[in-house]
């Protein structure tokens, strides 16, 4: 079930790692790094705060993915395209991306016989920790900050596999169900602004 959710995290957030580059209107190295930051940040962040050689490290597949990604957008001209990144494809793939690293985060740490802070932390920092980075080099304040809900739903998800764990029904239909629920959450707040307010 990790490497499922981490290779359609991977896909999914390099699409969305290469629209938030064109946004900005960064160059062919531009659109590079932050597809591979967006896509494998969070993993190699995860990964080292467990003490373990990053996957992207040791499998040729992540940066391959990412790499095949990038250039399908290119050659299909989505850099060209104007205000994509209000569109529903962008919207969607961002999501998916965000769900399927928090439950690989999950299940990373559960496998780490890490308790429920734990996994919550190596959830969010999956799922978001690459988009922080790339924001932040490209001198953005990061997404996350700007919209409550984003970080929110990651949480949950880890909070979703956490309790999956705990009651011993792991199983990939719950995983997938939990998946279901988790992008039509974060699709339904982002089209209805959902925040977590001050007071």
């Amino acid at each position: 079930m990790f490497e499922i959710a981490e290779y359609i995290g991977i896909i999914a957030f390099s699409i969305s790692g290469f629209f938030v580059a064109i946004r900005n209107k960064l160059d062919l190295l531009g659109i590079l790094i932050s597809t591979f930051l967006t896509a494998l940040g969070g993993g190699i962040i995860r990964d080292i705060s467990l003490d373990k050689t990053p996957f992207t490290f040791t499998h040729n597949y992540p940066a391959s993915i990412v790499l095949s990604i990038m250039l399908i957008m290119i050659l299909f001209k989505f850099h060209k395209r104007n205000s994509i990144e209000n569109r529903a494809f962008f919207i969607v793939s961002d999501s998916i991306g965000l769900i399927s690293f928090s439950i690989s985060g999950a299940i990373i740490a559960i496998e780490a016989s890490l308790n429920l802070t734990g996994v919550l932390v190596i959830s969010f920092i999956t799922a978001v920790g690459g988009g922080i980075t790339r924001d932040v080099i490209i001198n953005e304040v990061p997404f996350i900050f700007k919209t409550g809900f984003y970080g929110t739903v990651a949480l949950l998800m880890g909070l979703g596999i956490y309790a999956l764990h705990t009651l011993d029904i792991t199983s990939p239909l719950y995983v997938l169900i939990l998946f279901t629920i988790g992008v039509m959450l974060r699709v339904v707040a982002y089209y209805k602004k959902w925040s977590i307010p001050l007071n």
